[in-house]
């Protein structure tokens, strides 16, 4: 099920499109601020987020400049009762998908929020990931280290995906045992901490940071990766997901 973040500081808002949202059969999650919308879509993944601009905090320019950061591609519509066209330009010139004014018809949201999925979906599949010195080989579930290339086995190399998706971020030890091993509780097992030693055997120490009391984070890093191939292009940012046709 497709997953929608929606950021506005108005509860009734939230409720209102969040209820509709979730009628159209997509799982919504919500922020009333900012600073707390922007931590949830840099430590998850969401196929939309749909965010206000007259946040409490970090506002909505300050949230999509920092997102298109962490994740370049992530889909962000903007829901604004700002309609001055200099507004609307300069957040789709920072990588917005689209703008829709307050207020609005739910009907027109939820046909842009269609639209949006659907230009998602027909997208090239992914064949790398790269976050600055590592590629991710996403076929053939291997990892280029620069020096040397590393074949994973299947849970080190979705753990590596996982941390390498969220790159700059902390990965709680519940939400890597949700995506790396399919648990919706914590067993008590402490299975992600040993994985984690795995990596840093095969990749170095220093990869991966423990975030004492909060989980592990792969820094984003200031190297680039090397290109890696006529197809491959580098982003401004540390952090690169490259599609290939």
């Amino acid at each position: 099920m497709a997953r929608i973040l929606v950021i506005d500081d108005e509860p009734q808002i939230v409720s209102f499109v969040s209820r509709a949202l979730a009628a159209d059969g997509l799982a919504v999650e919500s922020a009333c601020d900012g600073a707390r919308g922007l931590a949830l879509a840099v430590r998850k993944r969401y196929e939309l987020v749909v965010l206000d601009l007259l946040l409490p905090g970090i506002d909505g320019v300050g949230v999509l400049r920092e997102l298109m950061l962490r994740h370049p591609g992530q889909q962000v519509l903007i829901l604004s009762a700002i309609a001055e066209v200099e507004a609307k330009v300069r957040c789709l010139d920072l990588g917005a998908a689209d703008y829709l004014t307050k207020p609005f018809s739910i009907a027109e949201l939820l046909a842009r929020v269609r639209s949006r999925m659907r230009d998602r979906a027909s997208a090239p599949p992914l064949k790398h990931l790269r976050v600055g010195r590592f590629t991710l080989d996403l076929r053939r579930q291997a990892v280029d280290a620069g020096d040397r290339r590393v074949s994973l086995p299947n849970r080190e190399f979705l753990l590596l995906e996982h941390l390498m998706r969220n790159a700059g971020g902390v990965c709680t030890r519940e939400e890597l045992l949700a995506a790396v091993w399919g648990y919706s509780f914590d067993p008590g097992s402490n299975v992600v901490d040993v994985y984690v030693r795995y990596l840093r055997r095969k990749l170095g120490e220093p990869t991966i940071a423990t975030v004492r009391g909060a989980g592990y984070c792969l820094p984003a890093g200031s190297q680039p990766a090397s290109p890696n191939g006529p197809d491959s292009h580098s982003a401004a940012t540390s952090t690169a997901a490259t599609r290939h046709g």
